[in-house]
């Protein structure tokens, strides 16, 4: 980040800004910090800036590689230095029939033989024409995956459950832990079950052995060899290990080394999605994503949705401190995205590092977390509002909901604002105060009550308005917050695209596990052997 810039924000950093005040004396100010574009709404103006804030974070974006390293991605340039990959995951929502050229190869009829084998089978299923090993039709599709793999097309799923068209019943399995797997199945018919194992490398170990337990559970109800072949389809780059497991080569679809695990809905990943949905609902998930790619590569940066998000991100955390932020949908369907967007913003830009393998001297990508409102009003919103800590904020709000229930909707949206409005004015000692007495209390309980009454406000929220949650605006949701982690990794000079701090922890697992299951002696630090001793023990008494 440009030092000259980013020493004038760090000055301003320092001096206080009460947001009420600011509205008081601005009555442009709702106007001036907003945008829209996608038909999504951005409200901005509950955020600790000033004019003058503004035009610095503006100024350090200008001067900033945003530009060049977006046009970088779009051309396949191998902007994932560590692995020497292109990042090429808008490429898979691009116009149907665009060419699109990668190191001299024109990729688009391989995409486009991949969505038509998608669409292909997903006709088949909705006809009831796909048929099990004893002659049934399917009615039930299991997704094992994890991560990436998962966490997208689990999270479309349920955002988009209104639109369901599908008479097959989707069910995901991703985490190792036994009960998922033996919850997923229970109740199903193997002679009517599909199963998609999506491992790019198809030896993920939580894939592969939830995998493996399911086709155990195929062959322990009777299905040999040629059922197996039947009921198991793969989305993978590892054609042969696939077929090792069973799964015949047209039953594989592909996965590219230019698509990152967390940018790959658009792919063979959003399968379950297009199945739910139908090939035409999909095609408009991708078309939102689609112009949000559009919008990002032309929009001036004033008026950039992902652009002023990412701003807004790196103000509050190398400026203002802050570690953390609340991603607050208000919606019951959109109740996945926290987890989904924890993934594309931690895995992407928790870095210690810089591109070129130096360490930085700031601090990079908040710890992300959220549920639905108003089910935290009655949970975390406590803390947002009163303690020390300030935790900036995007609540997300469609306009237009599916059911009937205009009033609950009404009373939900009432609350979004409010507790937006809540979290800029908060309440003083003397509004507590006289709240207290309006009541008939006395003085002296009055002044005893009101601190404890008392939220200081001047607390940050971003306010994202959708014209309703339909697979347009979400595929333009989801584009947003990719382009928006895009940026601050461009602004902290970080590889946004690799992830090698998750492979440690997998390493360390493997002669674990070769203790735990009796294959070797221990041989570790005290604390993991004492662990691994009363684990035993527990197990065993």
């Amino acid at each position: 980040m440009s030092s000259t810039v980013w020493a004038s924000l760090k000055q301003q950093a320092s001096t206080a800004i009460s947001l009420r005040q600011e509205f008081a004396q601005d009555p442009k100010r709702a106007a001036k910090f907003q945008a829209t574009a996608c038909g999504i709404h951005l409200d901005f103006s509950k955020n600790l800036i000033t004019d003058s804030i503004w035009q610095s974070l503006l100024k350090l974006a200008t001067q900033s590689d945003i530009q060049r390293k977006a046009q970088q991605m779009q051309q396949g340039d191998k902007i994932n230095n560590t692995e020497q990959r292109a990042v090429w995951h808008m490429a898979l929502r691009a116009e149907a029939g665009q060419p699109l050229l990668l190191d001299g190869v024109d990729l688009e009829p391989e995409i486009a033989q991949c969505r038509s084998q998608m669409a292909s089978l997903i006709t088949q299923l909705h006809q009831g024409e796909y048929l099990g090993y004893q002659g049934q039709a399917i009615t039930d599709l299991i997704w094992i995956g994890i991560g990436g793999s998962l966490l997208g097309p689990q999270m479309a799923c349920e955002a988009l459950l209104p639109y369901n068209q599908s008479p097959v019943r989707i069910h995901f399995a991703g985490n190792i832990d036994g009960a998922v797997v033996s919850d997923v199945v229970k109740g199903l018919n193997p002679a009517t079950t599909l199963v998609f194992v999506a491992s790019k490398s198809f030896g993920t170990e939580e894939t592969k052995q939830n995998a493996l337990a399911v086709r155990q559970w195929f062959t322990d109800n009777g299905a040999d060899k040629a059922a197996i072949a039947q009921h198991f389809w793969a989305t993978s780059s590892n054609i042969k290990a696939a077929a090792e497991f069973g799964i015949v080569a047209e039953h594989i679809l592909p996965m590219w080394d230019w698509v990152g695990g967390r940018y790959s809905l658009w792919s063979a990943i959003g399968f379950p999605v297009a199945l739910q949905l139908g090939m035409a609902q999909f095609e408009q998930l991708l078309a939102g994503a689609r112009a949000m790619d559009q919008h990002f590569y032309a929009a001036p940066f004033e008026q950039n949705l992902p652009v002023i998000l990412a701003l807004l991100g790196v103000w509050y955390i190398n400026a203002k401190g802050c570690q953390a932020q609340a991603l607050l949908p208000y919606s019951h369907y959109l109740r996945l995205l926290p987890s989904y967007v924890q993934q594309l913003d931690m895995e992407s830009n928790g870095k210690s590092v810089d591109v070129d393998g130096q360490p930085l001297r700031l601090d990079t990508a908040p710890v992300i977390w959220g549920d639905a409102g108003t089910n935290g009003q009655h949970a975390y919103h406590q803390l947002l509002h009163q303690s020390a800590l300030a935790v900036p904020s995007d609540f997300i709000l469609p306009a237009k909901v599916s059911h009937e229930l205009t009033d609950h909707h009404h009373r939900l949206a009432a609350h979004c604002f409010a507790q937006t409005q809540a979290l800029m004015q908060g309440k003083t000692f003397d509004e507590a105060k006289a709240e207290v007495l309006a009541t008939g209390a006395p003085e002296a309980e009055a002044i005893a009550l009101a601190p404890h009454k008392v939220s200081p406000g001047n607390k940050p929220s971003n306010t994202l308005l959708l014209p309703e949650l339909s697979p347009y605006y979400l595929g333009a949701l989801i584009a947003l917050y990719e382009h928006k982690v895009f940026c601050q990794g461009v602004l902290w000079n970080i590889n946004s695209f690799d992830q090698w701090g998750v492979e440690l922890g997998k390493q360390l697992s493997t002669p674990i596990y070769q203790v735990l299951s009796g294959q070797k002696e221990s041989r570790f630090d005290a604390s993991t052997e004492a662990l691994i001793a009363t684990f035993n023990q527990f197990r065993n008494s």
